[in-house]
């Protein structure tokens, strides 16, 4: 099970730190593996997210999310989107902006490419910022039947009854935000409306087409795609175990979920791609180290859906939600004030942790009573 699940996250390691020593010598394949490492810590917590939305999905959009997603997550959000934001922001075309990257030169100095990135930050950090408080929103406001921190869930639960209570809290935090941290208000405020739209756009397009399919799947008339299905999931039961959960969405549905998995990942990928430029100006290097970590990430999303470690820790969907909510607060305290690395990935991991600890406890006291641990996400 996990080699056949990480077998490929170590194969690209070891790929891009031999790619990392011809680009910079030793220093180079330094470099990459301090970034692997620094994606990996800090988007230790979007592996557990991702994991409740991958399982919602069928086989073979799980693989599409380690094949396509992977390539999307590598060269799109690594690559692609710094250039792209150098361009919209910096006002130069695709060519000069790449001819920048290629040049390198730090942060502190003005017309570079880190320097532009990094002067871009308030308006990146508000879109991802706005996002993730979305995601965070929608969890605590919802009433699980299982709590973690049961003096705060439970009041948010209550007064998450209220409609759409989770966009008014978090286009309210945007408006402080904007008001009282941003140098430019207005340029803030948009990003960070546009990160809500997109977040109510895309995971309500996956919710709204996931449901279609289940209704359509109970119908007679879908009596052939169900046979189909069927032999799909033989044939694939041959190579590979079948995922807890796995058939429930499939095309368009599936799709949507993608994209919104996609968009979640680049919501987590801000940070580090930004503080990557603390360590290297290399954009190549950068890649390199970021993309491996992001293969990491994926292999760790599917390794715990297969196990279905999501059902047999209560908690620990939940600790990964609290991380997000602080990812989100600090993103917006990014706006005027840095915030290290590591300070974010202690964080997240900090209440993975606690919620792991804290599952394990719960799944003891149910063992000691005679009783069998309840699969709560089943």
């Amino acid at each position: 099970m996990l080699l056949k699940t990480f077998g490929w996250s170590v194969a690209i390691t070891v790929a891009g730190l031999v790619g990392g020593f011809f680009l910079g010598g030793v220093s180079g394949l330094a470099i990459v593996a301090i970034l692997i490492v620094l994606e990996v810590s800090l988007s230790f917590d979007n592996a557990v997210v991702n994991a409740t939305i991958l399982k919602r999905m069928n086989a073979f959009w799980q693989k599409i999310f380690l094949t396509v997603g992977i390539l999307i997550a590598v060269f799109g959000m690594r690559l692609v989107f710094p250039l792209l934001i150098v361009c919209l922001t910096g006002g130069v075309g695709p060519m000069k902006a790449i001819d920048l990257a290629i040049k390198g030169g730090d942060q502190e100095t003005p017309g570079t490419y880190a320097y532009m990135l990094h002067e871009a930050h308030p308006s990146i950090a508000a879109f991802g910022g706005s996002f993730l408080l979305m995601l965070f929103l929608n969890f605590v406001f919802e009433d699980h039947k299982v709590k973690w921190l049961k003096p705060i869930e439970r009041p948010l639960a209550k007064i998450g009854k209220l409609d759409q209570l989770s966009v008014v809290v978090a286009l309210l935090v945007l408006v402080l935000a904007s008001q009282f941290l941003a140098e430019d208000a207005g340029t803030v405020l948009f990003s960070g409306v546009l990160g809500v739209m997109t977040y109510l756009l895309v995971g309500g397009l996956g919710d709204l087409f996931e449901q279609q399919g289940l209704a359509e799947h109970d119908a007679a008339d879908d009596a052939d795609e169900a046979e189909t299905d069927s032999k799909e999931s033989a044939e694939n039961g041959k190579d590979e175990k079948e995922l807890p959960g796995v058939g429930k969405a499939a095309g368009k549905a599936a799709f949507f979920l993608f994209m919104y998995l996609e968009v979640l990942d680049a919501s987590f990928s801000f940070d580090g791609v930004i503080g990557a430029f603390a360590i290297s100006q290399d954009i190549f290097i950068i890649a390199v180290g970021l993309g491996v970590g992001a293969m990491w990430i994926r292999s760790l999303t599917v390794y715990l859906v297969r196990q279905g470690t999501l059902d047999d820790y209560a908690y620990l969907e939940h600790g990964a939600m609290w991380a997000i909510g602080a990812l989100a607060t600090i993103l917006f305290i990014s706006i005027k004030h840095e915030v290290p690395e590591v300070i974010t990935g202690l964080i997240g991991v900090g209440f993975i942790g606690a919620a792991f600890l804290a599952s394990v406890r719960r799944n003891k006291r149910i063992a000691a009573k005679g009783g069998e641990v309840e699969h709560v996400h089943a």
